[in-house]
């Protein structure tokens, strides 16, 4: 397996909701299924016959978690539920997922773990903020106004095929670029110990294999 690109996830859901498994929705969905799936892919990626890459579609929204993650309630089951700081978050953790993976990667192996932002791009993630259909009329206006500013799919999607793909970054691992660029994550986002336990816990509560060096 050539590159691992993990692009799905939701954002600012209105109300706590849980997975089947009975994880945050924003946390299950955005972080513990991308690592679960990369932990189990890992024994393809690190064949040291090819090189491969990981690419994580991490957000600027990272920020929002500005204390670094709560480990005490990773799960947002505590307090006021926060739409914008459960996405946080998870945005957060898709970070250190690679941070992590970065910091264990035998150069052997020839696997290169990065995340990005890919901008505000126009597509159906939005769909729990606003409904056009049952908007009024300012948020029309105001959907209408930002409309022009929002990146195509196919520009969001530039970042991570750069990193996918391109020459210039081949054995660049551990860092956050957006526009095709490094760029610096929040402080939080270079916390080793919150990368490591972040991935202990992540591998407990998915029952992830352990990897394949």
């Amino acid at each position: 397996l050539d590159v691992l690109v993990n692009n799905a996830g939701i954002m600012a859901l209105p109300s706590r909701e849980t997975t089947a498994d009975g994880f945050e929705r924003q946390f299950g969905v955005n972080h513990l299924g991308p690592f679960l799936l990369t932990a189990s892919l890992l024994p393809l990626l690190a064949d040291p016959a090819v090189p491969s890459r990981i690419v994580n579609l991490a957000s600027s929204a990272h920020q929002f978690a500005r204390g670094g993650l709560d480990f005490d309630d990773l799960q947002a089951s505590k307090g006021r539920y926060s739409a914008w700081g459960a996405y946080g978050a998870s945005k957060l953790a898709n970070i250190l997922h690679v941070t992590h993976l970065a910091s264990i990667t035998p150069p052997a192996a020839r696997l290169t773990a990065t995340a990005c932002h890919p901008g505000v791009v126009r597509t159906e993630l939005a769909r729990h903020l606003v409904d056009p259909a049952s908007a009024g009329f300012l948020q029309r206006v105001a959907l209408a106004l930002t409309a022009p500013f929002l990146k195509t799919p196919a520009q969001g999607a530039a970042t991570s095929i750069y990193l996918a793909t391109s020459p210039d970054v081949a054995g660049v691992s551990g860092r956050y670029f957006a526009d095709c660029a490094p760029k610096e994550a929040s402080a939080p986002a270079y916390d080793a110990d919150a990368a490591r336990r972040l991935w202990e816990v992540s591998a407990e509560l998915t029952r992830a294999p352990a990897v394949p060096w």
